[in-house]
């Protein structure tokens, strides 16, 4: 009895030790959140549309353009991502917006991961930018007045964001939506593939074929069903926000002369009221790798629709499927973040002497009312020959726990994304495209060797082999911001 009272640790002895490992330990950290979203709808009309080789001026909009943020801090660390009803954006656009959220909140801009969602109903985010006609010249004063717009309210969203974290809770779920996902690459029989911008003959598949044509074979890729849902609530237990990502391209079939956020918007709405979220809710949708897949079904005629009705079916869908997901997650009130970035330099691709050449003959002939696809693709040929040899691209890793994202500034191939997710050290891993720039398509070498319109000189800017460049850089942040395991 003597030694076992010797041995056992008095009443005073327990008291001590507890108070030493929770008073004189380190605290646990608090994980908090905020979001927020601001109106970048076009105050001043018209307003030319990007994501066409044609003039679509714009006099209305159909359904609000947001950016919308969400703000995370693990207690050591603070970073943004915010999505942007755009088509996309230049880095030097994002660059300035970063600059003036950073000033608002003390954030800096390496904590930011801003993208665009890939409406293809949103006006220029720069005067200039896009596909332009000599129509669109007379409403240069209205694209500067919607770039100082946009730039601030990208800005405004990380701000009130920001100002807004609270304690909350975070958790993640996987689910899929397959069957509004096809690939818009095909192999085609013989004779049936048009030439390309430059004259060539060259293609062996063609993007967006008509549909149900009898001379179409298989498509050239795969799909990415896969639907990543990252959910936040309040320490109440109330929705706070939602950032979900989906690999495909954009719907379309907006009413004409009208902007419009497309299904990305429909979704924000749509999963809000699904959750029953109060108002200060954000939902968010963010775009994967999608750059050769959209919401058309080849195989089948054209159904027929209402506008919007398609975009609002598809929102809806995802929505639902995200809802039921949110039902599996276990949230967790604390989660330790990491993020990292870098630069990378890729080659830019240049013309033959012969495609130069054609194409300063095609555009000193070609008066402003016959302005059309071969001379647009004639005057990047031109601008890439004589425009500098190499571009830097930002590159950009996100954890979330376990949780990985990648971000990188391109419409990206479908494989793309699959080898990150597959081979990244967080699982799960998904990927946000048109992120922190817009530098075109981004094709594998090996859909390169296969033609078509997103590997032509213009469409696609970069050397044959970033594909290879970008994926390894990827791979490499994400290994970096990963926890030590044994």
């Amino acid at each position: 009895m003597e030694n076992n009272a010797r041995r056992r640790p008095s009443l005073l002895t327990l008291l001590c030790c507890t108070a030493v490992f929770s008073c004189g330990g380190p605290p646990e950290k608090e994980f908090r959140a905020g979001a927020a979203a601001v109106d970048v709808t076009p105050q001043a009309w018209p307003l030319p549309m990007v994501g066409s080789f044609r003039y679509r001026p714009a006099e209305s909009a159909h359904d609000p353009l947001h950016a919308r943020a969400l703000v995370l801090d693990d207690g050591s660390l603070q970073l943004a991502l915010a999505l942007v009803d755009s088509c996309y954006i230049p880095r030097s656009v994002l660059d300035e917006a970063k600059s003036r959220a950073g000033k608002a909140t003390g954030m800096p801009a390496s904590r930011m991961l801003i993208a665009a969602t890939h409406t293809h109903t949103a006006p220029p985010p720069a005067p200039g930018v896009g596909l332009r006609g000599p129509e669109a010249e007379a409403h240069t004063a209205n694209e500067a007045l919607y770039s100082e717009q946009l730039i601030q309210g990208i800005a405004d969203a990380i701000a009130r964001a920001h100002a807004r974290l609270e304690p909350a809770a975070i958790g993640w779920a996987l689910t899929a939506v397959p069957d509004e996902v096809f690939n818009r690459r095909w192999f085609m029989k013989e004779g049936a593939i048009p030439p390309d911008p430059y004259g060539g003959v060259t293609d062996r598949v063609r993007m967006n074929p008509p549909r149900a044509d009898p001379n179409l074979i298989r498509p050239a890729g795969p799909t990415d069903p896969q639907v990543a849902v990252l959910s936040i609530r309040t320490a109440g237990g109330e929705p706070l926000a939602l950032l979900a990502n989906y690999s495909l391209h954009y719907v379309g079939a907006i009413p004409p002369g009208q902007v419009s956020a497309d299904y990305f918007g429909e979704f924000a709405a749509a999963i809000a009221q699904k959750l029953s979220a109060p108002a200060s809710f954000v939902g968010i949708l963010s775009n994967g790798a999608s750059g050769d897949v959209n919401n058309i079904d080849f195989t089948k005629p054209r159904p027929r629709r209402e506008p919007f009705e398609q975009v609002r079916r598809v929102a809806r869908k995802v929505a639902d499927a995200v809802a039921e997901a949110c039902r599996t997650i276990d949230y967790e009130p604390r989660m330790e973040l990491a993020m990292a970035e870098r630069e990378l330099q890729l080659a830019l691709r240049k013309p033959t002497r012969e495609a130069y050449a054609r194409s300063r003959k095609l555009l000193a002939s070609v008066s402003p009312a016959d302005y059309a696809r071969p001379h647009i693709y004639a005057r990047w040929a031109v601008d890439l020959h004589e425009g500098p040899a190499t571009t830097d691209i930002k590159l950009q890793a996100v954890r979330i726990g376990d949780l990985g994202i990648a971000a990188l500034p391109f419409e990206t191939f479908v494989e793309i994304g699959l080898e990150l997710k597959r081979k990244s050290p967080l699982q799960p891993t998904f990927v946000i495209e048109l992120a922190n720039g817009a530098e075109k398509y981004l094709p594998t070498p090996e859909q390169h060797a296969l033609g078509g319109y997103e590997t032509w000189l213009g469409t696609n800017q970069v050397e044959k082999q970033a594909a290879v460049k970008v994926s390894q850089a990827l791979l490499d942040l994400l290994a970096s911001v990963a926890p030590n395991r044994p």
